[in-house]
């Protein structure tokens, strides 16, 4: 393990962990990674893995050259990734620590995440030969993760532009949801912005002509509204847009994405059961959303 600091800074807190494999997604998910960590003050771990299998039977094809190669190329991966994070957080107060790891990443990852902030990782990664693929390492956090996943797609989100966007959050008046408003206002108001807070309160799409409508749209303002009381009153300095739409979760959020530089949704909502892994519509948006993604499972 190495350590680089960018500063001296506050207390270090749980880490923030991001997983890196050396493709461009994984460089954005790391520098996603160092500016959220430098908003919380939190400890920065990147970590990635060379599962290197022992030198005997018969699913042995690895000499000793080939294990020094793949070690020194994951140290390479590691500096390039902690070279992008304090790039990202230059300035700022960040204490950035590297690891290589023989573990397979995803059980490694899940134990981590006991003891981590938040997980973070690209949407996908290169699927080299001594590599997990980040897509399918993504979805295992996003289902058995215990700390918050990020995931980051094509963009980390960190330019000055996206910077001065606002936290957009799902909120279905499930108790699910709570946890993931929780969040979102929590990192509006250290970035500094507003929430979004959408709730889709129709699971069906088009004009639909049944009486009541009326009745129905007013009822489900001041359930968002309930659901965003609390949260007001902590974060006061963060202003909140309503956005009530009839249509289904998905559209409706993959289309005000556009507008935000981070997305949060909890794992599951109020269509899910108890100890479902992962809901449709969080599934559905970590294939489609191009700013990064947090999902926020209830502990």
């Amino acid at each position: 393990m190495t350590e680089h600091s960018t500063g001296t800074g506050g207390p270090i807190d749980r880490p923030i962990v991001v997983a890196v494999d050396g493709s461009a997604t994984s460089y954005h998910a790391a520098a996603w990674a160092a500016a959220d960590a430098a908003l919380h003050r939190a400890r920065l771990l990147i970590v990635t893995s060379v599962p290197v299998r022992p030198g005997y039977g018969p699913g042995a094809t690895l000499t000793e050259a080939d294990v020094e190669w793949l070690r020194t190329d994951g140290e390479r991966v590691l500096t390039e990734a902690a070279r992008v994070a304090r790039t990202t957080a230059a300035g700022e107060a960040l204490t950035i620590s590297t690891e290589l790891t023989v573990a397979p990443i995803i059980p490694d990852l899940i134990d981590r995440s006991q003891s981590a902030r938040m997980l973070v990782v690209g949407s996908r990664g290169l699927g080299a030969f001594r590599r997990e693929l980040l897509g399918s390492v993504s979805t295992a956090m996003t289902r058995h993760a215990h700390c918050p996943v990020a995931v980051v797609r094509s963009t980390s989100a960190t330019d000055a532009f996206s910077a001065g966007k606002p936290v957009l959050v799902g909120v279905d008046g499930s108790t699910n949801s709570m946890p993931a408003v929780e969040l979102a206002f929590e990192e509006a108001s250290r970035r500094k912005v507003g929430v979004i807070a959408l709730h889709a309160w129709s699971d069906s799409s088009g004009i639909d002509l049944m009486p009541g409508w009326d009745a129905v749209q007013e009822r489900e303002d001041a359930l968002l509204a309930e659901n965003l009381a609390g949260c007001g009153e902590r974060y006061p300095d963060v202003a909140v847009r309503h956005v009530l739409v009839r249509d289904r979760p998905v559209r409706s959020l993959l289309d005000q994405s556009d507008e935000a530089q981070l997305l949060v949704v909890g794992s599951h909502g109020r269509g899910g059961f108890t100890g479902m892994l992962l809901g449709s519509t969080s599934a559905a948006l970590l294939h489609s959303v191009e700013c990064p993604v947090i999902i926020v499972r209830q502990r």
